[in-house]
């Protein structure tokens, strides 16, 4: 089994979003001993928006996307294969002002791409990749769900409209929320994060 993690956080492993993504990690490999990562991270500068090059060719404006065209087309066909060759994808994401970062939105702007990813047609766009479990760690300062929110989310709606887009629509949603309420509160986010996970993957629960 090979596992896509996409890492979005600028802190790394020190983040609240890639400690809830190794919880996952373990847990599929429970199921799949010999599960394989790949990760890829897109935080910081990691991937670079798209250039002209790749606005002119998806765009109409140029010549048709080329997979050995040079610039920003070539990066977009090697993560789009990354992502093919993957059975699962792990997506670890802090909530940046109420949104994706905008590291894992240059991931997307690569991924999604007209005529490679989805077609367009009289119904709409159209995904033509194979579906797959998509995990999405989600970490933010405030509360976006439950009885006691604090801020809108435009993460989850966004990032299941633009996944279901490419074809991927098994997507599953772990939260550590309000991590910016204080050390009581981020220990109760943590434990109510390890519940949901024990519960979809069937785990024990740890005391």
């Amino acid at each position: 089994m090979k596992i896509l993690r996409v890492l979005c956080s600028p802190r790394g492993p020190r983040s609240e979003s890639y400690r809830l993504s190794e919880s996952i990690v373990e847990a599929l490999r429970r199921r799949h001993p010999d599960a394989h990562v790949v990760e890829r991270p897109v935080a910081q500068t990691a991937i670079s928006h798209v250039d002209e090059g790749y606005a002119d060719a998806v765009g109409g404006y140029g010549l048709p996307a080329d997979p050995s065209m040079t610039g920003s087309l070539a990066a977009s066909e090697q993560l789009i294969q990354e992502l093919e060759s993957a059975d699962c994808v792990i997506i670890a994401t802090p909530m940046h002002n109420y949104t994706v970062p905008s590291g894992l939105k240059a991931w997307l702007d690569h991924i999604v791409r007209i005529d490679r990813t989805f077609a367009s047609a009289p119904e709409g766009k159209v995904g033509t990749l194979r579906d797959r479990p998509v995990y999405v760690a989600v970490s933010s300062g405030g509360r976006y769900s439950g009885e006691r929110v604090r801020q809108p989310d435009f993460l989850t709606p966004y990032l299941s409209a633009i996944l279901n887009t490419v074809g991927l629509v098994d997507i599953r949603y772990f939260s550590v929320q309000g991590t910016g309420l204080g050390p009581a509160a981020l220990a109760q986010a943590r434990q109510k994060a390890g519940r949901d996970l024990a519960a979809f993957f069937v785990l024990p629960v740890a005391n």
